[in-house]
């Protein structure tokens, strides 16, 4: 009971005389600085700041085009087992000629969360639907499309 009468709404008036409409300013997000540079003719002043001004549209309009792909996100597939395990990829893992431990990669259904091109390729991230593993990278002409959700395991 003492505690509630040492903390009222009146012992707290000193904080109703700060303005509540304080502005926080981040100090990196300073106003930005113009570079001016000194020239000898003043024509070429103003050729540079009206290049600095105007000049920024047209290099806003050549936008870096968007990558063409050869599949899309969504899309059902299954991995060649031919051309996966003449590959890089499979090699690199180790396994032993013949195991079987990944065979739901040729059997089950995989869907294409994530497309990417890197430097060696065309790459799809690619998770197995019903099957507790983690999603793989892998090019993607060793894909096989499924043009249907359906499919019977072999």
């Amino acid at each position: 009971m003492a505690f509630s009468a040492i903390f009222t709404q009146k012992s707290l008036t000193c904080f109703s005389s700060l303005p509540h409409t304080l502005r926080r300013t981040n100090p990196l997000l300073s106003p930005s600085v113009r570079v001016v540079r000194a020239s000898a003719e003043p024509e070429a002043a103003a050729k540079a700041e009206a290049a600095d001004s105007g000049g920024a549209q047209p290099a806003a309009a050549a936008k870096p085009k968007k990558p063409v792909y050869s599949m899309k996100k969504g899309q059902i597939v299954r991995v060649d087992k031919e051309k996966y395990l003449n590959s890089v990829n499979y090699l690199s893992v180790g396994h032993p000629p013949y195991y079987k431990g990944l065979d739901y990669i040729y059997e089950d259904r995989g869907e294409v969360l994530d497309l990417r091109i890197f430097d060696t390729g065309e790459y799809a991230l690619v998770a197995w639907v019903g099957i507790p593993t983690a999603p793989a990278w892998l090019p993607t002409d060793m894909l096989i499309k499924s043009e249907s959700l359906k499919y019977e395991r072999m």
